[in-house]
């Protein structure tokens, strides 16, 4: 019997929308490229067995955050999310560092002079989350900008600079619009800072026990409970080969579509995807280590993601410099150290460390030196720490994932235009020209993020416009499977 619906790729995504669809009970197949599931949320046993290594994603605040994943109930299918004392760290020269602890009061007392305007920047926030809009298609996401747009312009703009009177604060809220990958400071990279600076306080910036890979197995076991199939190890190079489908949803980018259904794309269609552009690339180092991070700052090893580069102004710069095609001499690091909150990813004497950087787009830089000097920074004596690494610049990431092109994790520039319209300005844009086929990718609202909405979204929109199909089934877990 064929199936009614081909989901291609296994990221978050596009698993997600094959649980969605598969639960109203249409037949649905997910063929995946590559030789593991996952996409972005795989993990892998790198250097020793029995350590564990997130070789994308490892840190899920919006995985926490996402509507999709609440009713999904992750805990209720054996994943959980360990949560670090403190969310995330910024070190400063000279032994100090702003600190996101997930007591909301706790933090603004540690920011001393700062406090009062941290808190009345965040706490509107942490009281009455915009996350949920946030996370929502792109239809909504202009009136969920209302309850914080004072905030957004008052970090998005030049009043950045001038926003805090210590260094601390204003590190760590560059250092969160530095996930963005965009210029600094901009609206959109703010609108990043708040949303996922106030789930510091709130949901968390939690870390997966055993591996993100847990999260991309538990959608796979309920696609298969509902009768649904998994391909893996098998791309697709042409639409034409999914002909006998009713419908095609693509878990791929707009350059990736553009080469999957070449000429037929209408003329126009095909202009606006060629239009699309990416941003800076990641590239990432994964660390074996004998003992913890032995940072200047004791606190910061009690915090499950850190970020390394120095006080705002050298974020701006970092930043900035890499928009412009440049590659910072000290770049913005993102790092986690996963046993800070999972003591399970490792063994004594042995741990994983997780690092990534900036870099132009494309740029085939081996970032080890890069991240390595970061880190010794704010860590004099890590080097001695290290057993073995294992470098991935930003080519190497475009051929671990083809969404990622030129190493951009993010799928898609995060400026105001494609925060607009992403893939394309329209009124739906998980629907394409091609009759049946539709996108689920990063690429389309709400953006990146292992949280699953561009999934459930384009999901729905295909059940309603194909199937006829507009209530839809809960995402629960089956209570005879739980028990």
């Amino acid at each position: 019997m064929s199936s009614d619906v081909v989901v291609v790729g296994s990221g978050p995504n596009g698993l997600a929308a094959a649980v969605l669809l598969a639960r109203t009970g249409l037949r649905v197949e997910v063929r995946e490229g590559a030789d593991q599931l996952g996409g972005g949320m795989r993990s892998q046993a790198l250097f020793d067995s029995e350590v564990v290594h997130d070789i994308c994603s490892a840190v899920h605040p919006l995985g926490a955050a996402s509507p999709f994943f609440r009713e999904f109930d992750l805990a209720g299918r054996g994943v959980e999310l360990c949560q670090p004392e403190i969310a995330y760290g910024h070190p400063l020269d000279g032994g100090r560092a702003g600190l996101a602890y997930r007591s909301f009061e706790r933090t603004c007392e540690a920011l001393g002079v700062d406090g009062p305007r941290y808190r009345k920047l965040m706490r509107p926030l942490v009281q009455n989350s915009p996350a949920d809009a946030l996370m929502s298609d792109q239809r909504s996401v202009a009136l969920a900008l209302i309850p914080f747009a004072a905030g957004v312009l008052a970090q998005g703009t030049p009043l950045a600079r001038h926003f805090f009177r210590g260094e601390a604060a204003a590190a760590m809220l560059a250092g969160v619009a530095a996930h963005a990958g965009a210029k600094l400071p901009g609206l959109p990279a703010a609108g990043i800072s708040l949303l996922l600076g106030h789930l510091a306080h709130t949901t968390g910036w939690p870390i997966v026990r055993g591996g993100t890979q847990r999260i991309a197995n538990a959608l796979a076991d309920d696609l298969l409970a509902h009768h649904g199939m998994i391909h893996i190890g098998q791309p697709v190079s042409d639409l034409r080969e999914l002909a006998n489908f009713r419908a095609v949803l693509l878990d791929v980018g707009p350059r990736n579509l553009l080469d999957l259904a070449g000429d037929l794309l209408p003329d126009g269609y095909r202009r606006r995807l060629e239009r699309y552009r990416y941003g800076p690339g990641s590239a990432k180092v994964d660390f074996l280590v004998s003992e913890p991070i032995p940072w200047t700052n004791t606190e910061l090893r009690r915090a499950g993601t850190v970020h390394l580069c120095g006080n705002q102004a050298a974020v701006y710069a970092s930043e900035n410099a890499t928009a412009q095609g440049k590659l910072a001499g000290e770049p913005y690091v993102l790092l986690s150290e996963p046993m800070v909150a999972d003591e399970t990813r490792g063994l004594p004497g042995k741990r994983p460390v997780w690092a990534y950087c900036h870099v132009p787009n494309g740029n085939p830089v081996d970032p080890t030196a890069l991240i390595r000097r970061q880190i010794e920074r704010f860590a004099p004596g890590f080097g001695d720490t290290v057993l073995a690494s294992r470098s991935v610049n930003a080519l190497a990431q475009q051929e671990y994932n083809p969404n990622y092109v030129g190493g951009d994790v993010a799928a898609g520039a995060v400026d105001l235009r494609q925060v607009a319209g992403r893939p394309v300005l329209a009124w739906n844009p998980y629907r394409t020209p091609l009759p049946g086929v539709y996108l689920c990718s990063a690429a389309t609202p709400p953006g990146p993020g292992v949280h699953g909405m561009a999934g459930y979204f384009a999901a729905k929109s295909l059940l309603r416009n194909e199937f006829g199909v507009r209530s839809l089934p809960s995402l629960a877990p089956d209570k005879e499977r739980v028990q």
